[in-house]
C-alpha cells in the first residue's frame, strides 16, 4: 500500500462538528478498503488567500493515509460530489510524518506565550 497526506477545505458555513463528521466519514470509507489512517488533524477555520466558490474561510483539515490507490481515488470521487468540500488535495509521500504538524505545533507553542504572560 502507498502512504499518502490529505488535505481537505470544506466551507465556512458548516460547523466544526460537520467538518469532524466529514473527517470521520473519510476514515471509515477508507478502513472499508483495507486502508489505515494513521493521523487526523483538524485545524480549524482559516483565512483563505483568495475566494473559493465566494468563501474567504475554510475549515482545514489533514489525513496521513495508507491505502492502496483505488480507495483514495474513490475518495477524492466522493469528494468532488460533496457540496461542502471546496478543495482538497493528495499527495503521495516516502514516510508518514506523525508529529504535530507545524499548524498545531505554532498553535499551541502561541497558546503557552499567552499563559506564561502574567495577568494584572
Amino acid at each position: 500500500m502507498a502512504l499518502y497526506e490529505h488535505v481537505v477545505i470544506s466551507r465556512q458555513d458548516i460547523s466544526p462538528q460537520q467538518a469532524e463528521a466529514l473527517n470521520d466519514t473519510l476514515k471509515h470509507l477508507i478502513e472499508e478498503g483495507g486502508g489505515n489512517v494513521a493521523k487526523i488533524e483538524y485545524w480549524g477555520l482559516r483565512n483563505l488567500t483568495y475566494r473559493i466558490k465566494k468563501n474567504r474561510k475554510g475549515h482545514y483539515s489533514l489525513l496521513a493515509i495508507d491505502a492502496p490507490s483505488d480507495i483514495v481515488k474513490e475518495m477524492e470521487r466522493q469528494l468532488s460530489i460533496n457540496e461542502d468540500v471546496l478543495r482538497y488535495m493528495t499527495v503521495r509521500v516516502d514516510e508518514l510524518d506523525l508529529e504535530l504538524s507545524p499548524i498545531l505545533a505554532r498553535r499551541d507553542r502561541d497558546r503557552e506565550r499567552r499563559d506564561d504572560v502574567p495577568q494584572f
